[in-house]
């Protein structure tokens, strides 16, 4: 009872904005008292500039003047030495993400314990009677919860102990005689048992995966270092031999230099985005462990079994496993390359410069390459801007649109001369060369386009320039009617949707070539499996009539 009165006490002179012991205390007009600072900071932030009481509302005007109440504070000290002490520790009482005690009134304490049992949360005072009562003694404490009446049958209004597999979801005792009848039902901890199997059998999963990850992590950084040593080497020796070249090829020079930096710094960059997205998955599934094995220790079967389905699901791995590094000697090539141009300096230097180029470019670590698109949208990842070399154009093609558009045209156009012009076919050649994966639409007006790619080192002349008439390259040919495919002079016929937007898909390294029908659907007309050894350029070829057209779409 004496503990009681003190408590009553505390109340009585506590600040009522604060919930501390009056401090400087003051009385306002209406009768109700605060810490002076409370008050004054309370009236300076209230937004109409009105003096109110923060516990009944009441208004003042003009502000009272506040003047320290001698006789309450005296009181209070008096009450401090009698054994009165200031108010629990702000740290004490509940907060909005705290669970709060169900049994305080008032401003509530935090809860220690919640029962499973009484379906509620207690403080360390209104706990006591668990641990002093017998009955009590055996209600099931678990840590503060807020979620307790998820734990009642909306139907019913019972405490859930039973669990349905049937339905896959918990049960009070009275939910199989109509709901739940006939259904396989167990205890929610028999079931709980059962989940705690498969969460330590995914708790051992991520464990290895992590371990394979790690592995990978660090094959991975030996490959770094590998391929910035042999860059390293190979930069050195290649600024040796054109040294002695300097008068000749002092710009080839900076060039391979440009060329073999960029490429090491393409190639570990690639290492380097899959190592971090290793080492992202590595934290991830460390932090899905930690979860899991936090959920295998909530005492509350019905928590567990709430929350188990979301946790226990794992996203997508990176199928890094089939990361295998092939044993290349990397730019080491391109050191032989040079030697070679530095013979046949005179006699070779185009077509040398164009070996050295793809040798450092062929410079590839076998990491674990994405999949083959599969929708427009995946395919639009790859798009590259295409533009027509107008050193390539026949004579009777007129390039327009920023060089992206070709109209078959009757006037011969007023090109100069140039050995890469075809003269034999209406065709031409992008100005940039295809090396990567890389995807491009062509629109087409008219009744018959060929869409090609093609090796540079197609001839400009005869019978053997014609697209799809040599090994040099593939052409699909569009017309009102149909498709065809042809390749080393053999026609191929190809089923699909007409539409006057055709797609090409290339990956050079893959070998892979697909022509699409692209309408409101993407449809794949014919796909080529073999093996690119050069540069290919994407080609066009206007056989039909004048006015017949083909673009290069801009792609977003």
């Amino acid at each position: 009872m004496e503990q009681k009165g003190v408590q009553l006490d505390r109340e009585t002179f506590s600040c009522s904005i604060c919930w501390d012991l009056l401090k400087d205390p003051v009385t306002i007009p209406c009768g109700h008292s605060y810490c002076m600072n409370c008050i004054k900071g309370f009236w300076d932030e209230e937004e109409e500039k009105l003096c109110s009481c923060p516990q009944c509302r009441q208004t003042f005007t003009p502000r009272p003047v506040l003047v320290k109440s001698t006789m309450l504070a005296v009181l209070v000290e008096q009450l401090k030495k009698t054994g009165l002490q200031a108010a629990p520790a702000d740290h004490c009482y509940a907060g909005p993400e705290d669970v709060a005690c169900d049994v305080c009134t008032g401003r509530k304490m935090k809860a220690v314990k919640s029962c499973l049992v009484c379906l509620a949360s207690y403080c360390e005072k209104h706990l006591q009677p668990h641990y002093d009562s017998p009955p009590l003694k055996k209600h099931k404490l678990v840590e503060p919860s807020k979620k307790l009446q998820e734990n009642i049958c909306s139907r019913h209004d019972e405490v859930m102990k039973m669990f349905c597999r049937t339905d896959q979801q918990s049960m009070c005792n009275l939910c199989p005689v109509d709901e739940h009848k006939g259904h396989h039902t167990v205890s929610a901890a028999a079931e709980r048992t059962e989940r705690q199997r498969e969460l330590e059998v995914s708790r051992l999963n991520i464990q290895q995966r992590i371990q394979d990850r790690e592995k990978d992590v660090k094959l991975l950084q030996q490959e770094v270092e590998a391929i910035n040593q042999s860059a390293d080497k190979t930069v050195e020796h290649s600024e040796k031999i054109f040294t002695e070249l300097i008068r000749v090829i002092q710009k080839r020079s900076s060039d391979v230099k440009q060329q073999i930096r960029s490429q090491q710094e393409t190639e570990v960059s690639r290492v380097k985005e899959l190592q971090e997205k290793l080492e992202q998955e590595i934290t991830e599934l460390k932090r899905k462990d930690a979860e899991l094995k936090q959920l295998s220790h909530t005492e509350d079967h019905i928590q567990f079994l709430h929350n188990y389905p979301s946790l226990s699901a794992l996203s997508e791995s990176t199928h890094s496993s089939s990361i295998k590094i092939r044993p290349l000697r990397y730019f080491e090539d391109v050191t032989a390359a040079v030697s070679e141009l530095r013979e046949k300096l005179q006699d070779i230097l185009r077509e040398g410069w164009t070996n050295i180029s793809l040798t450092v470019t062929e410079v590839d670590v076998l990491l674990s390459d994405p999949p083959e698109p599969k929708t427009r949208a995946e395919f639009l990842k790859y798009s590259c801007e295409l533009t027509l070399d107008p050193n390539t154009a026949h004579t009777q093609l007129l390039l327009s649109e920023g060089n992206r558009k070709v109209t078959l045209m009757k006037q011969i156009q007023s090109y100069s001369d140039h050995p890469d012009r075809f003269t034999g076919r209406r065709q031409v050649l992008s100005r940039e060369s295809l090396t990567r994966r890389c995807y491009w639409e062509v629109e087409r007006r008219g009744g018959g386009v060929y869409v090609a790619v093609t090796d540079k080192n197609i001839s400009r002349a005869g019978i053997e320039c014609i697209f799809g008439c040599n090994d040099k390259s593939w052409a699909l040919n569009c017309n009102n009617n149909s498709f065809t495919f042809w390749f080393n002079n053999i026609e191929t016929p190809v089923s699909g949707p007409r539409s006057s937007r055709v797609g090409v898909y290339l990956d050079h390294r893959a070998g892979i070539l697909s022509f699409y029908s692209i309408s409101e659907t993407m449809t794949l007309l014919h796909r080529v499996q073999t093996t690119f050894t050069q540069p290919l350029y994407a080609g066009l070829w206007l056989c039909y009539s004048y006015g017949d057209s083909a673009e290069f779409i801009k792609l977003k």
